[in-house]
């Protein structure tokens, strides 16, 4: 639901369901302050700022990428085109109107920006898209451009972004001082822009207006800190915030040293960063938020923050480094041949910050191409194939080099394919055949929690779902995410059961959803038995998520992968005394024909075909493609973008313990 005007006392119900007692404390003392904040006390006084900045991350380039693209996205910006998520080329000016949302053109009022509601869209509309140029991404782009040509219209657009934004959100007013995370991510983009700049000795911290310019942003930078230590997200919201809120503290801390609070600020965020990375990152790698996007945002949080400090003398901790590695080893056993990972939980497109400028840029190979060279991974580099400009700018001209011996060392290796397949913690589990090769069969079951925390805030209710892919092509897909604070229909659905290829009961969701990012009852999924040999992999998953109807049913589904048959058997088991409605989804990439002939269902692609026969239960068979109401049929690749997609439905009426069971037959052509 949305937190508008009328759901939002219900919001506002829902999450005190899901808070304990010491949150709650938490909370009523928080808003104590918060109302000492309006009134003036408690807010940050910086001294003068003194000392010298932190070190850069890594050398300056010297060469190996195109420098015209970086031009070229830097021109954009000065003429005042922007991409923003789904509007690609928006005219917001030069500099753009910080204050205002460029999709609905809505205006927030300059109030104190804590006492704003940044959920209601009547208020601030699509609060997304409005604090998404916020993260002054931007600045590092011109900086690049100005780091790799020297020409001194970049470095003054610099300048102006900046003056303008200090100018038109000054401290603590506005919706653009709301949350601490949007504080965060523009403090690491500030850092990244500063040294691309040249740091201490930076032209445009020179000369005329210079020195009031280098002191007006060194002011804002400790208000920045100021604010995020006072403001973390803890207890039930301390999910990717606040990892995010950390990094930007301990940049800011690391990188401008030059306050006594600075030293504290270090302490506070590299202690509590670590600490954060063994909570959220199970020790098998996965994110305990169940959203491979979330995962790849974390993996980027901890590089930056890792690379950064070492260049600054704080050095995390062995097992910091080898939790990193094993997170970015999961995304190398869930891609494809074809480099496609699956899109489960949610996903907004988030960058930390963006280094790179290539239209094909793919952010999980960049971050197995960086982690190749860091953890001296042959298998991370073959999954990667190339060295990105990303990787080149956080690792340095040297790398390249690196990271081609390793990839030559990998050509012809079998071993370096084969990808760890049971995440046993995380809740995934990997079902293959020829996996890496030509013929490759790729199969990712999901029996994991929820979400992270009581709020499960970017899971999806998707247990015992699976995807699909064949001869690196996708044929069974999550749908992905689309919406988040607006468009309630559009959010529901995509979070939903029926968004997933799993079984929905009694057109109910398995988990009770409470808000847009919070869910009430939670299905427990659990996985009971995973085999694999060299002819069949066997998962069998049950959840209790329709154990709250009432009369109870539990979901039970075993996927038997026969590999020299390329077949798939799924058998379904609904363990019930009464009679219920039964629904199972097959969702199809967009680029995926679909046949429906009697009770089957032919899917063809680029050589390959699957064949979906059910058996038991008679179910009923549609194929539904683009519908609105209800909502059916859609993939949404990037946020607030959807396409319309093949989707497969079998449905009809059980009584009593049932059992039915769906046959896939794969033939690839060549």
């Amino acid at each position: 639901m949305t937190a508008g005007s009328a759901s939002l006392p219900l919001w506002k119900l829902n999450r005190l369901r899901a808070m304990g007692l010491r949150e709650i404390l938490h909370r009523t003392s928080r808003a104590a302050t918060q109302a000492l904040e309006r009134r003036g006390l408690g807010l940050a006084s910086p001294t003068p700022a003194t000392g010298l900045s932190g070190a850069r991350w890594c050398e300056a380039l010297s060469g190996g990428v195109d420098i015209a693209a970086y031009r070229e996205a830097a021109d954009r910006i000065l003429a005042g085109r922007f991409d923003v998520f789904a509007m690609h080329g928006v005219d917001l000016g030069f500099p753009p109107r910080w204050n205002q949302d460029p999709k609905t053109g809505t205006m927030p009022p300059m109030g104190f920006g804590k006492s704003l509601n940044y959920r209601d869209e009547r208020v601030v509309g699509d609060i997304k898209y409005l604090w998404e140029p916020n993260r002054h991404l931007c600045l590092v782009t011109l900086a690049q451009a100005w780091s790799l040509t020297r020409e001194p219209k970049y470095a003054h657009g610099c300048r102006n972004l900046l003056e303008s934004w200090f100018e038109a959100c000054p401290y603590p007013l506005g919706i653009n001082w709301t949350s601490s995370l949007e504080l965060a991510l523009r403090l690491v983009n500030w850092y990244f822009a500063w040294h691309l700049l040249g740091g201490e000795d930076a032209p445009v911290l020179a000369g005329e207006g210079g020195p009031a310019f280098r002191a007006r942003w060194q002011r804002s930078i400790f208000q920045h800190c100021h604010f995020i230590a006072g403001h973390l997200s803890l207890h039930s919201s301390a999910n990717n915030h606040l990892l995010g809120e950390y990094m930007g503290l301990l940049i800011g801390a690391v990188a401008w040293p030059l306050w006594p609070q600075s030293t504290r600020w270090r302490r506070l965020a590299v202690d509590g960063f670590e600490a954060q990375i063994f909570l959220q990152n199970a020790s098998d790698g996965v994110n305990r938020e169940q959203a491979v996007y979330y995962q790849h945002e974390v993996i980027d949080m901890a590089l930056l923050c890792g690379l950064i400090c070492r260049a600054n003398g704080v050095e995390f901790s062995a097992a910091y480094w080898e939790r990193l590695e094993r997170m970015i080893g999961f995304l190398a056993a869930v891609m494809d041949r074809g480099g496609n990972i699956p899109m489960i939980g949610d996903a907004d497109d988030a960058v930390m910050v963006r280094l790179a400028q290539s239209p094909d840029f793919n952010v999980y190979r960049s971050l197995l191409a960086t982690g190749a060279v860091l953890f001296d991974r042959p298998d991370f580099a073959t999954k990667a194939r190339s060295f990105d400009d990303k990787t080149r700018w956080l690792l340095g001209d040297a790398a390249q080099q690196r990271f081609d011996s390793l990839l030559q060392s990998a050509s012809g290796s079998t071993q370096c394919a084969q990808p760890t397949q049971a995440f046993r913690e995380g809740g995934y589990y990997v079902l293959g055949h020829d996996l890496g090769g030509s013929e490759e069969i790729r199969l990712l079951a999901d029996a994991g929690p929820l979400g992270y925390l009581s709020i499960a805030a970017h899971g999806h209710a998707d247990a015992l779902a699976f995807t699909l892919s064949v001869a690196g092509q996708e044929f069974l897909v999550d749908p992905g995410t689309y919406a988040y604070h607006t468009q309630q229909r559009w959010r529901d659905y995509f979070r939903g059961t029926s968004a997933h290829n799993t079984v929905r009961v009694d057109g109910q969701d398995q988990s009770v959803s409470g808000g847009n990012f919070l869910w009430l009852r939670h299905a427990h999924a659990r996985c009971e038995r995973f085999e694999t040999s060299e002819t069949e992999d066997r998962f069998v998953g049950v959840h209790d998520g329709y154990q709250r109807l009432p009369d109870p049913a539990t979901h039970r589904r075993e996927i038997v992968l026969d590999k020299p048959r390329r077949r798939i058997a799924v058998l379904d088991e609904l363990k019930c005394a009464g009679t219920h409605d039964v629904e199972v989804f097959w969702h199809f990439s967009e680029d995926c024909r679909v046949e429906v002939t009697g009770s089957e269902a032919v899917v063809s692609r680029g050589g390959v075909r699957l064949r979906f026969v059910a058996y038991g239960a008679n179910l009923k068979l549609e194929c539904v493609t683009g519908q609105d109401l209800p909502p059916l049929g859609w993939v949404s690749r990037s946020f607030d973008e959807k396409r319309a997609s093949p989707t497969v439905r079998w449905f009809g009426r059980v009584t009593g313990h049932t059992k039915w069971s769906t046959s896939i037959t794969m033939e690839i052509d060549g």
